[in-house]
């Protein structure tokens, strides 16, 4: 009777379940709710998504368009998963999503910078933050697929990192980009960054809602900011 018990102390110490899910249950509403903000988040960004890559191969920015491919794959794959994770009763598929959902995270931040690093990657500045995004990305999405009970408010710390590391480079950005991109830009980042409040704001009724309701906007911002980048200010 002993060892059954030693067992789950155990993997609660191994695998607590606060890292996959929030220690208080959300309400019908809530759940609806935030099944709505992602529902039109993933709706807007496949729609646009297929509108700016046609656009780009077809007219604007063939050279561009491997790297608008991944953008958008990051990005309907992020809301997607995300959707599916908070959608699912608490069992082992949701643990399992609660990996693919933190991973994401990181291939969303890269997926959206590579398209404005595709146009100062042949500069050292864009060579070196493209290497560090991505260098960046493929250890957190290591980390949150193989040992996802451990770094949780680490990995904030590192989604920001990687976030904000556009700053090094914000020279080469500001000459390669439209001036409206650019805000648009920093606009979306700092939409996330703020979202990250809610996020940690648990105890908040509709807090995970306010706290997509953010990311949505956020990747709406930054689509804008790559459609006036690679579409509106090339079209002629």
């Amino acid at each position: 009777m002993n060892q059954p018990n030693s067992q789950n102390n155990e993997d609660t110490q191994v695998l607590p379940d606060s890292w996959w899910h929030n220690s208080r249950s959300h309400s019908l509403s809530e759940i609806v709710a935030d099944a709505v903000v992602h529902g039109i988040g993933l709706f807007l960004s496949i729609v646009a998504g297929v509108v700016l890559l046609t656009l780009a191969l077809v007219k604007t920015a063939p050279a561009e368009f491997p790297a608008l491919i991944i953008y958008v794959v990051s990005l309907v794959t992020l809301l997607s998963v995300s959707m599916t994770f908070n959608l699912l009763p608490k069992n082992g598929l949701k643990r399992l999503f609660a990996r693919f959902d933190q991973a994401a995270i990181f291939l969303l931040i890269a997926g959206t910078y590579t398209p404005f690093l595709a146009l100062i990657w042949n500069t050292p500045s864009g060579v070196a933050l493209t290497t560090f995004v991505w260098g960046a990305t493929i250890v957190g999405v290591a980390l949150k697929l193989i040992v996802p009970q451990h770094f949780g408010r680490v990995a904030i710390l590192l989604y920001l990192a990687i976030g904000w590391s556009g700053i090094f480079v914000f020279h080469g950005l500001a000459a390669a980009l439209p001036t409206s991109a650019l805000w648009l830009m920093v606009a979306g980042g700092i939409t996330y960054s703020c979202g990250i409040i809610f996020y940690l704001w648990e105890k908040l009724k509709f807090h995970k809602v306010v706290w997509h309701i953010f990311v949505v906007t956020g990747a709406m911002l930054h689509l804008v900011a790559i459609f006036d980048a690679m579409v509106f200010s090339r079209w002629s």
